[in-house]
C-alpha cells in the first residue's frame, strides 16, 4: 500500500539450486538444476475509481544449468536468455482507498482486501527443438485475491488465486501442442514490522494442479508443492532500500525442489504535488 503517484525501480537476482522432479513416466533420472534469474521491474500507483490501484511490470533474464540421465548416460543442457515478462495490475477494494502522501501519512492500516490479474507474456527464448527451454511458448493468465489484517507491529496477509494457460502450439520435438490444466495457488505471510520499511516475514505457498497433456494424451506430472522460508527487508534511506529471502522445497511431488535465496535493491520516489 502506498500513496497515489508512487513509483519503484526494483532490481533483484535469485539463485535456485537442487533437485528436479519429473513426471514418473520420463526416462530421466536424478534430474538436477542450477540456475540465476535476474529481474528488472517497475511499479507505479495510482487512483482508479477512487480506490489505490498499482501497475508492475517484470522483465526477467535466466541463465542455468540442468542435468540428469538417460538410460544411464549423463546429460546436460544450459540455457541463458530471456523468461517470459509479467504485468500485474492490482486494486484495493476494503481499507485501501487512493490517498494523497499527507492523507497515507495520517492513515492506520487495518485490514485490506485486494484483488490482482496478472498476466505472463511469452517474451522468453524459446527453441521448438529443445526440450527445456526458459520461455514457455504461451500466455497465463491469473486472477488472485488478497487478504490483509494488522495489529500493531504485527501483520498477516494471504493470497488465493490460479494460473490459466493457452496451449504451446510448437513444443518439443516442435510440432506437437502441449496444454496445461489450471493450478491453484495459495500464499502465506506472517510479518513484523519494526519501522516502516523495515521488517521481517515467515513465508510459505501451496499449490496444487497443472497437469499437463501432450498432443491429447495425459502426463502423470500433476503437481501438490509447496515452499517454506523467511524475507528481510532493510531501508537504506528515504529512497532505497534492500531485501533479502531464502526458501526451499517443503513438499514436492513434481517439479524444482531447489532451494532458493533472493537478493533485491528497490529505489522508489513519489510525484511532487502540482
Amino acid at each position: 500500500m502506498t500513496p497515489v503517484g508512487s513509483h519503484a525501480v526494483i532490481l533483484s537476482t535469485t539463485f535456485s539450486s537442487g533437485q528436479v522432479e519429473l513426471d514418473p513416466t520420463a526416462p530421466i533420472e536424478d534430474a538436477r538444476g542450477r540456475f540465476q534469474v535476474a529481474t528488472l521491474g517497475y511499479s507505479q500507483s495510482f487512483d482508479l475509481l477512487g480506490r489505490s490501484a498499482s501497475l508492475t511490470m517484470v522483465v526477467p533474464y535466466a541463465n542455468g544449468t540442468f542435468s540428469g540421465s538417460v538410460s544411464s548416460v549423463g546429460v546436460e543442457a544450459y540455457r541463458s536468455g530471456l523468461a517470459d515478462a509479467r504485468v500485474r495490475l492490482a486494486v484495493n477494494l476494503h481499507g485501501g482507498p487512493a490517498m494523497s502522501v499527507p492523507e497515507y501519512l495520517k492513515w492506520k492500516e487495518k485490514r485490506l482486501i485486494s484483488v490482482s490479474v496478472t498476466l505472463s507474456i511469452p517474451t522468453g527464448q524459446y527453441d521448438p527443438a529443445r526440450l527445456v527451454n526458459i520461455g514457455t511458448y504461451r500466455w497465463g493468465i491469473k486472477p488472485e485475491m488478497g487478504f490483509s489484517h494488522r495489529w500493531g507491529h504485527w501483520v498477516a496477509d494471504w493470497y488465493l488465486g490460479a494460473w490459466f494457460f493457452t496451449g504451446n502450439t510448437a513444443y518439443f520435438p516442435g510440432a506437437s501442442l502441449r496444454t496445461q490444466q489450471p493450478a491453484l495457488s495459495l500464499e502465506g505471510h506472517w510479518g513484523y514490522y519494526f519501522k516502516p520499511r523495515l521488517w521481517v516475514s515467515a513465508d510459505a505457498n501451496f499449490w496444487a494442479g497443472s497437469r499437463s497433456d501432450v498432443n491429447g494424451i495425459p502426463k502423470q506430472d500433476e503437481q501438490r508443492d509447496s515452499r517454506i522460508g523467511a524475507t528481510v527487508s532493510v531501508p537504506v534511506n528515504r529512497h532505497q532500500a534492500f531485501k533479502v529471502s531464502y526458501s526451499q522445497g517443503a513438499y514436492v511431488t513434481v517439479g524444482g525442489a531447489y532451494r532458493t535465496l533472493a537478493c533485491g535493491w528497490q529505489y522508489s520516489w513519489i510525484d511532487r504535488p502540482r
